[in-house]
């Protein structure tokens, strides 16, 4: 019979533990492989997510310039005649003085004259091309100038402003980034009831929002956006307004743009609506 070989203890116990280190090694190499597989499908995930939000926004420019074309082609043709309508109705009215109620018709042709040219002015404002004059300016004084401009209807209606205090150097162009911060402060104090509530506020910049320079917000304490027009409330022409030309929101998205920033617009969970700028 063939001789039968005993392992010393001492062996077999270096053996197991020589085994219990291989298992320990290989289950730590299998849990960062997991961590690592795991990281990489988030980022796979991000970066799906932050290109279909850049072909969006390409699709978006592609359209609104194909729009613009369009519209500032229109607006030319229908500028022309109208400043001679607005000579004629001018001298009719002269021939009418004695005639109380045909001048009264020939008010009313002017004035839909001149809405009209309002209309066309604002279609060319949003056709010609943005150029930014990008300058040191403080972000709290121009959300203080914004303030200021639109204190008479924030008087009138009764609106309790909340603007938040703080110097925050930036970068842009100060005259159309204020405009378009007028313009969203109106349009908020505009969806409100009497006695509603502005905030504005505003903080440095954060790499994980997307901003290079600041974060903003304008809420207001209104009804908020129904949701079947929430995504189409920056294109032009778009208006729920009975006098509204559809343009306001779409400039103020073109001036952001030309920031080469990103403006959104949202619902608050306590009812509301929010417009955030990140720049």
């Amino acid at each position: 019979m063939p001789a039968t070989v005993t392992t010393p203890p001492g062996e077999r116990l270096k053996r197991i533990e020589e085994l219990g280190r291989i298992i320990l090694a290989y289950s730590e190499v299998t849990e960062k492989l997991q961590k690592s597989h795991d990281q990489l499908k988030r980022n796979v995930a991000e970066l799906r997510a932050e290109l279909s939000e850049k072909n969006q926004q390409l699709e978006r420019k592609n359209r609104l310039a194909a729009l613009g074309e369009m519209a500032a082609g229109m607006a030319h043709e229908i500028r022309n005649p109208l400043g001679g309508i607005q000579l004629y109705t001018s001298l009719l009215a002269d021939d009418l003085l004695d005639r109380p109620s045909s001048l009264e018709l020939v008010k009313k042709i002017s004035g839909g004259v001149k809405r009209l040219e309002t209309v066309v002015s604002h279609v060319l404002q949003f056709t010609r091309e943005i150029r930014i004059d990008s300058k040191p300016a403080d972000l709290a004084n121009i959300v203080q100038n914004a303030v200021e401009l639109a204190w008479p209807k924030i008087h009138e209606r009764g609106i309790w402003l909340q603007v938040q205090q703080g110097s925050l150097p930036v970068q842009l162009d100060e005259h159309l980034f204020g405009q378009a911060l007028l313009n969203l402060v109106l349009n908020a104090i505009e969806a409100m009831s009497p006695a509603g509530t502005l905030s504005i506020s505003y903080r440095r910049a954060d790499p994980q929002d997307g901003a290079r320079q600041f974060h903003l917000s304008v809420r207001d304490t209104g009804p908020g956006i129904p949701g079947n027009i929430l995504e189409r409330i920056f294109n032009p022409f778009f208006t729920t307004k009975d006098n509204g030309t559809g343009l306001g929101l779409a400039i103020v998205h073109r001036v952001v743009d030309a920031h080469n920033g990103v403006i959104t617009a949202g619902n608050l969970p306590d009812g509301g609506a929010q417009f955030e700028i990140r720049i």
